[in-house]
C-alpha cells in the first residue's frame, strides 16, 4: 500500500475554471458579466491563463497544489458534459494553456490535479453522436447502454426528449424512457457501458495521457457509479507506471472501505469531515434551509456537543489505514454543498474555528476557491460565483487568518505527520494533540459564547503559538468562540 508522500504536505485549493480568474488572451465572445450573479448554464470566461496570473496570489496565501474542476472541452460551464477528453475546453486556453499552467505551477513546486469523469460523456461525444446518427449499423454501440428498438428504428431516436419522454423520466429508468441509460437519468450524460473492453480502453489511455502531459493526479468524479472493483484496480496500476507519485481521490460520500483497501484508490473527498466540522463548530448557527440543499450530506447536518463531536472524529481517523487517513482530502465545501460560510449563517468564527480545525488535523487540506475572502453562496449556482479580484470586496480579517493556519500548517510537521491523540472534549470545548519526533502541539477549540476554562494534562506551562488564551500552569482559558495552539 502506497500513497503518495507530498500529499502529506500538500495544501489544496480548488478551482471552478469558468469561475476563478479572466486573462485578457482569449477573445470575449459574449461571456456573462464577471461580477454577475452566476447562473445554471451561463459562462463568465474564466480560463488557464487567468490561473496562471494568479498563481502569486496561490503562492502568497500558501498553496502548493491545485484540484481543477474538469478543464476538457465541454458544452456546460462547470464541463461535467465531456465532449473530447483529449482537449482542454478552447474557453480555457486549449492545450497550451493548459501545457503552460503546468510549467509555471511546477517552476512554483505546486502541484495539479484534474477531475476525471469518467462514468458518462455527453450527447456532443463523438462516439456517442455516431450511434444517434447510425444507429445499429455503429461500430460504437457497445460503448453505452442503448434500448434495441431504438438502435434499429423501431421507436423515436433522439438525445432531446420530447415532453412526453421528459415526463416519463420523471417515473423510470431513462433505458425505457429515452432509449439510453443516463447518468441520474439526465439526457445529457449517457453512461459509458465500461464491459465493453474498447470503452475500458479508451478511458485508461485518456487517463495515461494526462499524466504522461504533466498532470499529477486525478480526482475521478461519482467512481461508484463504475461499480467494478477491477476497473479501478486496472486504472491505478495504469496511473501508477507512469508516475508512481500520482494521487488518485475518489469522488465518495460515505464510507469508502470498498475502494481504499490500497489497489483503487489513495483517498476520497472527506464529506464525513465536512459534515462533522459543520456540526460541531457551525452549530447553533447552522442554517438548515440552506443544508438542505447540501446533497449527500444534508441528512448528517445537525448540532454536536465535543464528547459526540470527538466520537465521530475518533470513528473517522479510525476507518482506514493510517496511510490513507493521512492522504484523505479533507474539505469544509465544494462545488457541490452551499458554502460553508452560508451553512454557517454567515457566522465567521464558525469558519474560523473549522479551518484551525481543518490545517491541524492529518490528511491534506483544501480550501474551495473565495472561501478565503469571504465568498459565500447557497445551493448551486449560488456556491459558483466569480471570485472578485477588486480587494475592496474581500474580506481581509479571514484572508489573513486563513494564511494564518496555513503557515503554522506549513512550519509544524507534526501537523503534517504527527500521531492523533484526543485530550479533552466536554461541552463546548474539544481539545486533541499531535505527536510526531520530539515536537507535541496541542489544539483547544470553544464554540461558547462565554470564556471556557479547562486542565490540560501537561506537565509544564505550554508555549502560545495561535490564538490568545491565558495560561496557569497546566490550566488554560480559551476566549468565546476561538481556537488555540500549544506547544
Amino acid at each position: 500500500m502506497t500513497t503518495p508522500s507530498w500529499v502529506k504536505d500538500a495544501i489544496f485549493y480548488q478551482i471552478f475554471p469558468d469561475r476563478f480568474a479572466k486573462s485578457n488572451k482569449l477573445p470575449d465572445i459574449g461571456f456573462e458579466a464577471w461580477d454577475s450573479a452566476p447562473t445554471h448554464h451561463g459562462f463568465k470566461g474564466g480560463d488557464l491563463y487567468g490561473v496562471i496570473e494568479k498563481l502569486d496570489y496561490l503562492q502568497d496565501l500558501g498553496i502548493n497544489a491545485i484540484y481543477f474542476n474538469p478543464v476538457f472541452a465541454s458544452a456546460s460551464n462547470h464541463r461535467y458534459h465531456t465532449y473530447d477528453y483529449y482537449n482542454a475546453d478552447p474557453l480555457l486556453g486549449g492545450n497550451e494553456a493548459l501545457k503552460k499552467l503546468l510549467k509555471a505551477a511546477h517552476k512554483r513546486d505546486m502541484r495539479v490535479v484534474l477531475d476525471g469523469v469518467f462514468n458518462h460523456a455527453s450527447r456532443g461525444f463523438w462516439q456517442f453522436h455516431h450511434v444517434l446518427e447510425t444507429g445499429a449499423a455503429s461500430p460504437y454501440k457497445d460503448w453505452f447502454h442503448f434500448d434495441e428498438e431504438r438502435l434499429t428504428r423501431g421507436k423515436h431516436w433522439g438525445a432531446y426528449p420530447s415532453p412526453h419522454e421528459e415526463k416519463l423520466l420523471q417515473h423510470e429508468d431513462s433505458l425505457t424512457a429515452i432509449g439510453y441509460r443516463a447518468w441520474w437519468n439526465l439526457p445529457a450524460l449517457p453512461k459509458f457501458n465500461t464491459n465493453t473492453p474498447a470503452v475500458r480502453e479508451f478511458l485508461f489511455d485518456v487517463a495515461e495521457h494526462w499524466v504522461k502531459f504533466g498532470i499529477d493526479g486525478w480526482r475521478l468524479d461519482v467512481p461508484g457509479e463504475i461499480d467494478d472493483d477491477e476497473f479501478w484496480r486496472a486504472f491505478r496500476r495504469r496511473v501508477r507506471v507512469i508516475n508512481p507519485d500520482a494521487y488518485i481521490v475518489g469522488e465518495i460520500w460515505h464510507e469508502a472501505q470498498r475502494w481504499l483497501q490500497g489497489d483503487q484508490f489513495d483517498a476520497v473527498m472527506n464529506y464525513l469531515f465536512t459534515a462533522a466540522a459543520l456540526n460541531f463548530f457551525a452549530n447553533s448557527h447552522l442554517n438548515m434551509s440552506i443544508i438542505n440543499h447540501a446533497g449527500g450530506l444534508k441528512d448528517r447536518i445537525h448540532p454536536m456537543n465535543a464528547h459526540s463531536f470527538a466520537n465521530e472524529v475518533d470513528r473517522i481517523l479510525n476507518l482506514y489505514p493510517q496511510d490513507i487517513t493521512f492522504a484523505q482530502l479533507n474539505l469544509l465545501d465544494s462545488h457541490d454543498m452551499p458554502r460553508f460560510l452560508s451553512c454557517a449563517s454567515g457566522d465567521k468564527n464558525s469558519l474560523k474555528l473549522a479551518w484551525l480545525f481543518l490545517f491541524t488535523m492529518p490528511g491534506a487540506p483544501c480550501l474551495y476557491y473565495g472561501d478565503e475572502i469571504g465568498l459565500d453562496g447557497g445551493h448551486d449556482p449560488d456556491c459558483r460565483k466569480a471570485f472578485p479580484w477588486d480587494e475592496s470586496k474581500w474580506d481581509h480579517d479571514l484572508l489573513n487568518y486563513a494564511k494564518t493556519c496555513i503557515a503554522l500548517r506549513k512550519e509544524r510537521p507534526a501537523l503534517r505527520r504527527g500521531e492523533y491523540k484526543r485530550l479533552y472534549a466536554e461541552g463546548d470545548v474539544m481539545a486533541f494533540s499531535r505527536s510526531y519526533k520530539d515536537e507535541m502541539l496541542i489544539m483547544a477549540f470553544n464554540t461558547a459564547k462565554e470564556e471556557r476554562i479547562i486542565n490540560l494534562p501537561v506537565e509544564k506551562k505550554p508555549k502560545i503559538l495561535f490564538g490568545s488564551p491565558k495560561m496557569a500552569g497546566s490550566q488554560i482559558a480559551i476566549p468565546p468562540r476561538s481556537g488555540v495552539v500549544l506547544k
